[in-house]
């Protein structure tokens, strides 16, 4: 198992040190740049006050955007499996059919 290394990240302004294993430094550089831009998109439409406020507000539409995602790929699965247990069926209604 490979030794954390410590990753510097730049969140709205400012730098936060994070110990991460070396292998997931490049997906935790990507989640620091998307949350950065979550929070700049959120202070830059000026609704909202306060880095506190803004983390949370990035925090609950990531969270959205994460949980509306899985629902979606959830759908898109069944009505996949619903059409791979129809052709399925329809394939195994002509093969008996070619039997007879």
């Amino acid at each position: 198992m490979s030794q954390p290394l410590t990753v510097t990240l730049r969140i709205l302004d400012k730098e936060y040190q994070v110990a991460c294993p070396p292998e997931e430094r490049y997906n935790l550089e990507e989640a620091a740049r998307h949350l950065d831009n979550t929070m700049r998109d959120i202070r830059n439409r000026g609704k909202v006050v306060g880095v506190e406020r803004i983390a949370v507000m990035a925090a609950l539409n990531i969270s959205h955007e994460m949980l509306t995602g899985n629902i979606q790929k959830a759908r898109l699965m069944s009505d996949q499996q619903q059409q791979i247990t129809e052709l399925a069926s329809r394939l195994d209604q002509a093969l008996t059919r070619h039997q007879e």
